[in-house]
C-alpha cells in the first residue's frame, strides 16, 4: 500500500521532515496544535487545532486513512505526545518520534536546573535582576509572582494583552538565531540570568551559548518524561522505519 503520513509538527525537524517528504512525492498532512498563530508554512498540505483528546485523534485517524503518524513535536508537548500513542495503540496505527537530544551542559555553563516551569518561577524569588525569559507566550502569567525583575521576552507572537509583570521589553522573532547576535542582544539589555526550556537541537542553543560566553546563569527547565515509544533522531531514519513496515514510498 502507499502511505498517507500524519506528522505532529511545531519543531524545525518536522518542518525539515516535510520538505523531504514532499520531495519524495509522499501524501500527508502536518498538525500544529494552534499556539503559534503564524505557523511555517509547509510543503504539504496543513492543519491547525486540536484532535479532541484520544478519541479525537483516533478517529482523525481512521477518517482520513493515515497510514503512519511521526511525533516530531516540541520535547515539552508531552500530552499531545501521550495522546498520540494511546491513540495510535488503539486505531492500529504505526508511529515512531522524530526527536532531538536534550542539550548538555558544558564548560563554562552555569545552569540551575528545575523539573518545570513551577520550579523556574521558585528559583526567579530572588532580589530585582534584569532577566531574558525564554520560555514561550504560554506560560508569561505564571511568572506573574515575581514582579520585581525586568524582563526581555522574545516570542513568536506579540502578547495578546497586558503583560503580567510591569516592567518588560517584547521582542517579536523568530528562530533560528545566531550565537554572536544573541550576545549582544543579551549585553546591550544588560542581562543577568536566562530562563530557558531544555528544548534541545539547534535552532534555540544560541541563547545558552551567548549565556556561556557571558557568564550568565541559566535557570534550565528539564523536560518532562515522555511515554514509551520508537524513537529516531534524523530524517533518513523515519523514511527506513516506514520501508521495513512494508508501505511502498513511491521511490
Amino acid at each position: 500500500m502507499t502511505c498517507t503520513l500524519l506528522i505532529l509538527a511545531g519543531t524545525t525537524e518536522a518542518t525539515g521532515f516535510a520538505r523531504a517528504a514532499a520531495e519524495r512525492g509522499l501524501s500527508g498532512i502536518v498538525s500544529f496544535a494552534g499556539r503559534v498563530e503564524r505557523p511555517l508554512r509547509q510543503p504539504l498540505p496543513q492543519r491547525v487545532g486540536g484532535f479532541g483528546g484520544v478519541a479525537g485523534l483516533v478517529a482523525y485517524l481512521r477518517e482520513t486513512g493515515i497510514t503512519h503518524v511521526i511525533d516530531a513535536t516540541h520535547p515539552f508537548a508531552v500530552q499531545m505526545s501521550r495522546n498520540a500513542v494511546a491513540a495510535c495503540a488503539e486505531a492500529g496505527v504505526p508511529l515512531v518520534a522524530l526527536t532531538r537530544p536534550a542539550w548538555v551542559q558544558a564548560p563554562g555553563d552555569d545552569w540551575i536546573h528545575v523539573p518545570d516551569i513551577a520550579g523556574a518561577v521558585a528559583a526567579l524569588d530572588r532580589p530585582a535582576a534584569r532577566v531574558m525569559l525564554a520560555v514561550g507566550r504560554m506560560h508569561l502569567e505564571e511568572f506573574a509572582p515575581n514582579p520585581q525583575h525586568h524582563y526581555l521576552l522574545r516570542l513568536v507572537d506579540p502578547p495578546k494583552g497586558p503583560l503580567p509583570f510591569p516592567r518588560a521589553e517584547v521582542i517579536v522573532d523568530r528562530g533560528p538565531f545566531d550565537a554572536e547576535a544573541d550576545r549582544a542582544l543579551m549585553a546591550r539589555h544588560g542581562i543577568e540570568i536566562v530562563v530557558s526550556k531544555n528544548a534541545g537541537g539547534t535552532g534555540a542553543h544560541a541563547k545558552i551559548a551567548a549565556a556561556r560566553a557571558l557568564g550568565l546563569p541559566v535557570i534550565m527547565i528539564d523536560r518532562p518524561e515522555p511515554p514509551a515509544r520508537r524513537e529516531v533522531h534524523d530524517t533518513q531514519a523515519v523514511f527506513d522505519w516506514i520501508a521495513h513496515s512494508g508501505t511502498d514510498l513511491g521511490v
